[in-house]
């Protein structure tokens, strides 16, 4: 190698190497800094790409499982009511037998009616008040809703209303039905065991439509667990690996520098030539 004072190759070689390393150190700390081995597209574009297109979906997949929440609670509401419906109308069932007693009192039949007109009236608050988010299933009027099922928007979950106000296809107890005679209270009993069995019909299609939210919900959430996961093994760093790395680097960054220190030392050794 030719001495010289205008060109020192081994303090350029140095000085490469060291860079080099400087350039591996500053990737390395980037990654224990951030956790992760691909932050940008300048680090891998073709798996940064890859990985902004499942944020994306796991970002939909929230709307999703909010979309899922409120229905599952919609529904729950509605199961709620429907049940204290079921419940009232057992007891109007009781007023309504005891009224065909044909030898009932008058007053007795009175206080009966009595009875059976509040417990009639608690039916029609119960169902005008089972709304959530603006959802009432029971109502008059009721259309039911739709909830997300998928990322993309193309698939949802219909639940049916269940009317069950007085007077409906499912009660068919109506707004003025009494039991203050005994022609009444027989076609009262009658039409209160009718709406018996169809509340009981409503409440269990609205119960396996809870249930089938309930079980998408779940799938939802292991759904965005297994992206969630598969960004992870896409971009994490193995942060065990670049602690070690990042000692080696610094060892060899050391290293480097020494070198280049010698490498600058080299044109210093031509004076020496020319000592008498």
């Amino acid at each position: 190698m030719v001495m010289s004072v205008n060109t020192n190759v081994g303090a350029q070689i140095a000085l490469q190497n060291l860079n080099a390393t400087n350039a591996q150190l500053a990737t390395t700390q980037n990654r224990i800094n951030t956790g992760k081995s691909v932050s940008n597209a300048k680090d891998n574009g073709a798996i940064w790409a890859i990985a902004q297109g499942q944020r994306a979906d796991i970002g939909a997949l929230g709307a999703v499982k909010q979309s899922l929440d409120r229905g599952v609670a919609a529904v729950d509401v509605a199961l709620a009511a429907g049940e204290t419906v079921s419940d009232l109308l057992l007891q109007m069932k009781e007023k309504a037998l005891a009224a065909t007693d044909a030898s009932l009192k008058t007053a007795s039949r009175a206080a009966l009616n009595e009875d059976f007109k509040s417990l009639r009236d608690q039916i029609a608050s119960v169902t005008n008040n089972a709304d959530f988010n603006g959802i009432n299933l029971l109502k008059t009027g009721a259309t039911g809703f739709s909830a997300l099922a998928n990322a993309a928007g193309t698939a949802t979950l219909t639940v049916q209303s269940e009317v069950l106000a007085l007077g409906s296809t499912s009660v068919t107890v109506t707004t003025t039905q009494s039991i203050d005679t005994l022609t009444k209270a027989t076609a009262s009993l009658s039409a209160v065991s009718t709406s018996i069995d169809r509340v009981s019909g409503a409440l269990a299609r609205l119960g396996t439509k809870s249930k089938a939210l309930s079980t998408h919900l779940t799938f939802v959430g292991k759904l965005t667990d297994a992206l969630e996961a598969g960004v992870g093994n896409l971009v994490d760093a193995d942060l065990a690996k670049e602690s070690a790395k990042l000692q080696a680097l610094q060892t060899k960054q050391q290293l480097g520098v020494q070198a280049l220190g010698i490498a600058n030392q080299t044109p210093q050794l031509v004076l020496s030539l020319f000592r008498s």
